[in-house]
């Protein structure tokens, strides 16, 4: 059994991420750490949970664990492995920004893989530590990788992204309270989001000479979960060679499927897949692409990551099914 320990264990990435671990059949989890609810069952935070677990969080992390899963606010991993040097046999999969970059990707003597499977599987079956990737930017470079496989990507992406409440974390703010967000829509960051350097690193690292602008628009949508993306770019491939070309670069990639109708949010919530439709309009080619953002856009993929750098099916655990109403 892989020995699992899970710290900022109380916000939405760690709630999703204890049910799989529990109904792993390769995973057992040794703690759940928490600063601010040490002793408290994990059910009195999580309590849909009420049932499947007698877990506590835990005021300790066992530095010996197999696998560490980082659930921390932006910024915090680093302050966590500074303060808790783990054993090198330790794996750590962490789920915030903090080594996206290559600029960023080490600390101390570990390197950080950038854990998209369908970009990098073949380098996260080797690593010992992986930075999962944004939700937001999951969605869109799922959307773009194959046409940035062939150099496609000539001029600017013009991309409009809606994502669920639960994208800005468990954290109350203005703009989470139900009253605010509840029949209501919203812009934020726009074309300045922070994902945007993840997204051009990896367009970059299957075609280097891309120097067109990403203009993403993020939108604060009123619903939970989910995140609806569209993209659209000129070009003067066909539909058909488009189609071609996503179906063959995304053939050994489980989650990822190439839709025939247009799609709808409800196909992906609760599940770890990423659906992608194509649509030609003249010179324009437009591509949907949609995920649950907790799971795909951050836990499910984390858990995808981890069967892979511990030679597992890669599915194995995330047999989810979609919410349909």
């Amino acid at each position: 059994m892989i020995n699992v320990g899970i710290v900022g264990g109380t916000g939405y990435t760690a709630g999703e991420l204890i049910p799989l671990l529990i109904n792993h059949p390769e995973t057992k989890i040794d703690f759940v750490y928490s600063t601010s609810r040490a002793g408290d069952r994990v059910t009195a935070v999580h309590r849909d949970l009420l049932g499947e677990t007698e877990l506590k969080f835990s005021s300790e992390i066992n530095e010996n664990i197999d696998v560490l899963f980082l659930c921390t606010g932006h910024g915090n991993s680093t302050d966590v492995l500074k303060s808790h040097p783990l054993s090198q046999d330790t794996k750590i999969i962490d789920l915030s920004r903090d080594f996206r970059l290559k600029a960023a990707n080490t600390f101390h003597d570990r390197t950080f893989v950038y854990g998209l499977p369908e970009l990098q599987k073949s380098k996260i079956i080797k690593a010992d530590n992986v930075a999962n990737p944004g939700c937001f930017a999951t969605t869109i470079q799922l959307a773009l990788l194959p046409l940035a496989h062939v150099s496609a990507l000539k001029n600017d992406v013009h991309i409009h992204g809606i994502t669920g409440s639960t994208g800005a974390g468990s954290s109350l703010r203005e703009t989470t309270h139900f009253t605010w967000r509840d029949n209501n829509v919203s812009i934020y960051k726009a074309l300045n989001h922070q994902h945007i350097g993840e997204i051009t690193q990896s367009i970059k690292q299957l075609s280097p000479s891309f120097d067109s602008e990403l203009n993403f628009i993020p939108v604060r949508g009123d619903f939970t979960r989910g995140i609806f993306v569209s993209a659209y770019m000129d070009t003067e491939m066909s539909l058909d060679n488009a189609q071609s070309l996503y179906s063959k670069f995304y053939a050994n990639a489980p989650f990822v499927h190439l839709s025939p109708e247009p799609l709808y949010l409800k196909q992906v919530v609760n599940t770890n897949k990423c659906l992608l439709h194509l649509q030609k309009k003249d010179d324009k080619l437009l591509v949907t692409s949609i995920i649950d953002n907790l799971l795909k856009g951050a836990s499910g993929q984390a858990l995808q990551n981890m069967n892979l750098m511990f030679g597992l099916e890669e599915t194995l655990g995330l047999q989810l099914k979609p919410t349909h109403f």
